[in-house]
């Protein structure tokens, strides 16, 4: 019987975590479930949720020129904040798609499933996740606090995405990229060209990365029915994957030009070159029948993301 035939016990890790995790080693057995189900074993989500708010907030600090103290908190605020989230968004994604998991190979272990948890024990779990985020939230400015709101919106909406469009992908770009509207706002105090554009930026990066993600499961997805970029491109998807990696170069381009002059408009220009570059190497070991290296490529947007970041955080120093 194989690995993906297996279906672990309680105390056992979910298929896809991270080997050796804190969660899995370290957290007491009560508590493996809750921290499983908000994903704390699998911190990559995290990050692609936390990167275009940090983008966000810095690109607006370039804008302005006007760095202050309170962006420290807007910086760990939007850390903390996107731990939360992240994990009230996974929780009621699985809540969502509780009948669905156990029929895919490599979701049949998420606590859910596998009974490690029951809903109810899911869904007060999630509202504690929200009450938090909810406090930090409030911490920000008005406009940052509308927008939070708002985002509630989207992450509602996206598991169900996938049982009625070939694009859930696209509905998790607008959930995941909202950040960068929200950091911007919460230095700013409001919204600009250069926000949106650095936000539909990240919804083309989105549907690169999770394109590859959903690779892992097109054959289950075909079986049960569940719709994905991956099925619909299939074969194509390398050609797709490049026309995202240019939407996303030339959107965040633009996003630069209409914000910064002169030496911060070079250096974060730069930044885009060397997150493309990052975008055409995963491409270069891209094998889609793979899911090993499926799941090693898609990871690896957190350093694409950080990269670009690198960047606009030097731009802001030098």
């Amino acid at each position: 019987m194989s690995e993906r035939d297996t279906k672990p016990e309680v105390s056992d890790q979910v298929f896809d975590a991270v080997k050796g995790n804190w969660v899995d080693t370290m957290a007491p057995i009560w508590a493996q479930g809750y921290l499983r189900l908000s994903r704390m074993d699998r911190p990559i989500g995290t990050w692609l949720l936390l990167i275009p708010c940090w983008w966000g907030l810095v690109l607006a600090i370039l804008e302005k020129s006007d760095p202050n103290f309170s962006d420290l908190w807007i910086f760990i605020g939007c850390a903390m904040g996107a731990v939360l989230m992240r994990g009230a968004g996974c929780t009621w994604n699985d809540i969502a798609d509780r009948n669905l998991d156990g029929q895919v190979a490599r979701t049949k272990s998420r606590p859910i499933p596998s009974g490690q948890l029951r809903v109810k024990q899911a869904l007060i779990w999630m509202l504690i996740q929200v009450a938090l985020a909810a406090l930090i939230l409030m911490s920000f400015k008005k406009a940052a606090i509308f927008l939070g709101l708002i985002a509630l919106l989207p992450v509602v909406i996206y598991p169900f995405a996938k049982r009625f469009t070939w694009w859930p992908q696209v509905f998790l770009g607008i959930a995941f990229n909202w950040g960068a509207l929200l950091g911007y706002a919460a230095h700013s105090g409001g919204l600009g060209w250069p926000a949106f554009l650095l936000y539909f930026a990240g919804i083309a990066w989105t549907l690169f990365y999770d394109t590859i993600y959903a690779h892992q499961d097109r054959e289950d997805d075909a079986l049960i029915g569940i719709k994905s970029t991956a099925r619909l491109f299939g074969d194509d998807s390398l050609i797709w994957l490049r026309w995202f990696t240019v939407i996303s170069g030339l959107l965040m381009i633009s996003a630069i030009f209409a914000a910064l002059q002169a030496g911060p408009r070079v250096l974060c220009t730069l930044g885009v070159f060397a997150f493309i570059a990052h975008l055409l190497w995963q491409m270069q070991r891209l094998d889609i029948n793979d899911e090993t290296v499926l799941l090693r490529i898609f990871r690896s947007n957190r350093d694409a993301g950080l990269l670009l970041l690198a960047f606009f955080t030097v731009a802001l120093i030098a």
